[in-house]
């Protein structure tokens, strides 16, 4: 597939700011996959398309405060740090984007924060990816605590709108730290259309993914199936794993919540319309012809030209041509695009 069959056109108007309220009164755009036809809704809605004993797959991660600014122990001179994920040499190491980094020699020290609430790190390594390897001076569990402290999230930089608050930005199921950006088409739940879902009899089966940066980072290659994407942490549960299996077994349906779950539950497939229990880092790329054994239905939001993410949605729907059609329906009627946009319901 050539890189140009994902590009589009966007209005910056469209590019959502913040979130809207309640989070669920979201436009929800229905896309049936197999015919191309086109509804209408509000996210509270999402009841009407599902039936009693069908499972949504939720990402319980929860996004940290990944983006730290401090300073050079030597020249004393402004350095941002974006965490991109715990690195398995050392308990106090992390790989990290660093900003500016092309004068970043080894052992170089910076120091974030003020007291008490104060962390130091070294360089120990220049990666291949352009990325850095830093030792930090306080082991995983107390600098998480710190972080909370010192931390900013790292919104994407086509929201120019600064959080006050970060929890516009969190599911209200998050409770897994370790992401560095939000499974957005999560955001849309409330507690209570989750409940309501439930007393349907709807099933919740909670996965984890840790949200890496490279998920969003745009596809340059021309030949898409070329480009690389970078791993990221996963974990689901035996209770999960039965949970959706057991759904399976019933003829009912499972519903993936964001590219993430779907990366997730194709990574644990181990046949088709069953998973296993496990854990581990998932390079997963899926384009189009990948074989999905795991998800019978995807919600997710309206994605960036060439991106990774869009590509999955056109691989869910065997192409880009119905996804296009959607998209070019949802710019004509103004739907909200991105992080804090609506959502598509694709079956």
């Amino acid at each position: 597939m050539r890189l140009e069959e994902l590009d589009y056109e966007l209005p910056k108007d469209l590019i959502a700011q913040e979130p809207i309220e309640p989070r669920d009164h979201a436009r929800l755009l229905i896309l049936n996959r197999g015919t191309g036809r086109i509804e209408h809704r509000r996210f509270y809605e999402l009841g009407d398309y599902l039936e009693p004993g069908d499972v949504l797959v939720i990402n319980n991660t929860k996004v940290i405060r990944a983006r730290l600014r401090g300073i050079r122990s030597d020249t004393k001179g402004k350095v941002e740090v974006l965490l991109l994920r715990p690195d398995e040499s050392d308990e106090r190491s992390w790989r990290v984007l660093l900003k500016p980094g092309k004068r970043a020699r080894l052992g170089l020290k910076f120091v974030f924060g003020e007291p008490p609430n104060q962390v130091s790190a070294q360089v120990a390594e220049r990666l291949p990816d352009g990325s850095f390897r830093l030792i930090f001076d306080l082991n995983r569990d107390e600098f998480f605590s710190l972080l909370d402290q010192i931390g900013e999230v790292p919104l994407p930089p086509y929201i120019k709108t600064q959080l006050t608050d970060d929890r516009p930005y969190q599911t209200v199921y998050a409770h897994e730290p370790g992401s560095v950006a939000a499974p957005t088409a999560g955001l849309h739940f409330t507690e209570r259309l989750l409940n309501q879902l439930q007393d349907k009899g709807i099933k919740i089966a909670q996965i984890t993914l840790h949200v890496g940066w490279s998920t969003f980072k745009p596809i340059t290659k021309e030949i898409v199936e070329q480009h690389e994407i970078g791993d990221e942490f996963y974990r689901v549960s035996k209770e999960a794993a039965e949970v959706i299996n057991s759904a399976w077994a019933e003829g009912k349906k499972v519903v993936a919540v964001g590219t993430t779950s779907v990366r997730t539950l194709e990574t644990v497939a181990v046949d088709y319309h069953k998973v296993e229990q496990r854990e581990g880092w998932t390079e997963l790329f899926i384009t189009v012809g990948h074989q999905f054994k795991a998800v019978d239905a995807l919600i997710t939001n309206f994605h960036l030209p060439k991106s990774s993410n869009l590509l999955l949605v056109a691989a869910f729907c065997g192409g880009m041509e119905k996804v296009r059609n959607a998209y070019e329906e949802a710019i004509r009627l103004r739907y909200r695009f991105y992080s804090f946009g609506d959502a598509m319901l694709i079956l």
